[in-house]
């Protein structure tokens, strides 16, 4: 049996599609299709069943999968133990972080997984909760920091901090940090990112269970643009403070608190429940964490902007 028809088949089963399939291994889909089917006449069983929609797994499928899956982690265990032969850690962990956060964690978290993991290969992306909890599950990112995951046996979580949600707004001059209530904000224009954006969820449930919802000005997806708006006047934000580095004048806006009810948003270290983790990707996580408290508990990154 072939380790890398092995593996594309774990890939299009787990994706149920060999066009997801074909972008995640970076192959094109015929040859991708003809390696699976190779794959199916050496152990004579059908282990995909081809509809309109995608595929799915036959019995024989399904058993194969669970194999695959254990068969994979395995050799790249072998390639963590080789590689500690040479005194170090190696192979290549993808980690996920939100657009909120990631210009702040990638530059120390690039550093110290240098430092302490020279032989191991680091890549970052960026992308909503939403969509990092399925790249978790489809294997293209092996960790994730999420905001207020829902709950699911199938993704491992574990709590890193609660940050406190502020309105973001244009500075005037006569605004002061007294803290305003959310019945009081549901008054105020926002700009907010589209659902399902776990700040702009929080937000409307909160109001919700108050018997109020938001006056939305503006959707915009991105932390930057919904700052530079605000920044233009065009409404206000709800973010944690700490975003305001990523604007382009933090000198304009201001954070004030909100209160009756506090706003508060989980922050959490995610990976998949159905794959063990390797030794890599268990100390990439240990890093991850590590950079993230620091980092977020700063007293730079909950600085208040200058008036």
């Amino acid at each position: 049996m072939d380790l890398k028809q092995l593996e594309y088949f774990v890939r299009v089963a787990e994706l149920g599609s060999f066009t997801r399939a074909s972008g995640v291994l970076n192959i094109a889909q015929p040859a991708l299709s003809r390696q699976v089917r190779l794959l199916e006449v050496e152990l004579r069983q059908a282990l995909l069943q081809r509809n309109g929609r995608g595929v799915t797994t036959t019995e024989a499928g399904r058993l194969l999968l669970e194999h695959g899956r254990g068969i994979l982690h395995q050799v790249a265990r072998a390639h963590e133990d080789l590689g500690r032969v040479g005194g170090a850690l190696a192979g290549r962990v993808v980690v996920g972080l939100p657009p909120s956060i990631a210009r702040m964690l990638a530059v120390p978290l690039t550093r110290e997984f240098r430092q302490n993991l020279p032989m191991a290969t680091l890549s970052i992306t960026e992308g909503l909760t939403i969509a990092m909890q399925e790249w978790l599950l489809t294997g293209r990112l092996d960790i994730a920091l999420l905001y207020n995951p829902s709950a699911t046996p199938e993704i491992d979580i574990r709590p890193l901090i609660e940050e406190e949600l502020f309105l973001i707004s244009l500075q005037d001059g006569t605004l002061t940090e007294e803290p305003i209530s959310l019945q009081e904000i549901a008054e105020l224009p926002l700009v907010i990112p589209s659902r399902p954006n776990s700040i702009r969820v929080a937000v409307e449930a909160r109001m919700a269970s108050l018997g109020c919802k938001p006056r939305i000005s503006l959707e915009i997806d991105g932390i930057a643009a919904v700052l530079d708006l605000v920044a233009d006047g065009a409404g206000h934000a709800i973010l944690p403070r700490y975003a305001l580095a990523m604007a382009a004048q933090p000198q304009a806006l201001f954070a004030r608190p909100i209160m009756h009810p506090q706003l508060l948003s989980q922050l959490v270290l995610a990976t998949s429940a159905g794959r063990t983790s390797t030794m890599i990707q268990q100390a990439t996580s240990e890093l991850l964490a590590k950079v993230t408290l620091q980092s977020l508990r700063s007293p730079s990154s909950v600085k208040q902007a200058p008036d």
